[in-house]
Order: structure tokens, then C-alpha cells, then sequence
């Protein structure tokens, strides 16, 4: 199998990744698209919740819990100590799809659009620092750049842009 085609969005905190990443899965998969997500978080989070049967097995020590229902499966790693486990070796557990869109990790080596916001925790341009950004998708006017940039509430325009970098089509 080829490796899958990917396409990130970045940015700082508040600046409208997940926003902008929420419209472009909708569009996506209105296009047709089989669509995959991975989420950076910097900080501690847990998807489960105190005295849940899998949240018991996982504080008895299970390194891994996998959670199925006729509807989804979750499967959880504790890393406990280990290393956080690089971009490529999460895209290898993933199941075969059209594209997969990654949130954060703003220092990976892949094509992406940094998101920009007013009301963002920073508003130091990431741009310039990253070859690998390849357009800004922003809530105000940009004009200190020759990426291309959109309307951060744009994701037909949006997704046009990454079918064409990603060579993704129908």
C-alpha cells in the first residue's frame, strides 16, 4: 500500500485549527472522500472517563484497552514512560483512506496551512519559519506573504486548494 496522502493544519492556540479542521472533514467527505484524522494535544488528556469499566483496566496498569460496540472500537496506549510515538508510526496504524488531515504538530514535514486569528494566543506568523506551510487560511486581512491565503470560514476554497497539493481526486 502507498503511504497516505496528508495535509496539516497549524497554527497557535485559538487560532481556529479545529474549527477549520471540522469544516474541511465535512467537505471532504461531501466530495466523496474517505477522510482520516490525527489531533496533536500538548497537554495531558484522557478520552475517558473515571470508574468507565475501560478507564478501571487502565489504571489496573493495561498498556493497551480496546473499547467495541456494534457502532465503533477505540483502542487506547498508555505510554506510561515511553517516548511519544512519531507521526509516521501513527499514520501506519490507520486504516487505508483518501487523505488524512493532522492537527497540530506544527514541526512535522508535511504540506499545511497555518490558520491565523485575532483572538489566537499568538500572533507570530509561523509561516516564514516553515517551508512546509504552504498557504494561511486567516480571519483578517494577510499581507505579509506570498502563500496563498484564504478565508479561514472558506472550506470549499480550502479544500480546492489541498485536492490540488495533495493531488487528491476523485
Amino acid at each position: 500500500m502507498s503511504p497516505a496522502r496528508v495535509f496539516g493544519i497549524s497554527g497557535w492556540k485559538n487560532s481556529g485549527k479545529t474549527g477549520l479542521t471540522v469544516q474541511l472533514i465535512a467537505e471532504l467527505t461531501r466530495r466523496g472522500y474517505r477522510i482520516s484524522t490525527i489531533k496533536h494535544a500538548h497537554h495531558d488528556f484522557d478520552i475517558d472517563k473515571p470508574g468507565a469499566d475501560s478507564f478501571r483496566h487502565r489504571e489496573a496498569g493495561a498498556s493497551e484497552v480496546a473499547i467495541v460496540s456494534d457502532t465503533r472500537f477505540a483502542i487506547m496506549h498508555e505510554l506510561r514512560g515511553e517516548q511519544e510515538p512519531r507521526l509516521a508510526d501513527i499514520l501506519a496504524r490507520l486504516e487505508p483512506c483518501d487523505l488524512v488531515l493532522i492537527e497540530g504538530y506544527k514541526r512535522e514535514p508535511v504540506p499545511k496551512i497555518e490558520t491565523r486569528r485575532l483572538d489566537a494566543k499568538s500572533r507570530e506568523p509561523l509561516a516564514p519559519n516553515d517551508p512546509h506551510i504552504v498557504a494561511i487560511a486567516a480571519d483578517h486581512p494577510v499581507t505579509d506573504t506570498a502563500l496563498p491565503v484564504f478565508d479561514l470560514d472558506d472550506p470549499a476554497a480550502i479544500a480546492d486548494f489541498i485536492e490540488k497539493v495533495t493531488g487528491l481526486r476523485r
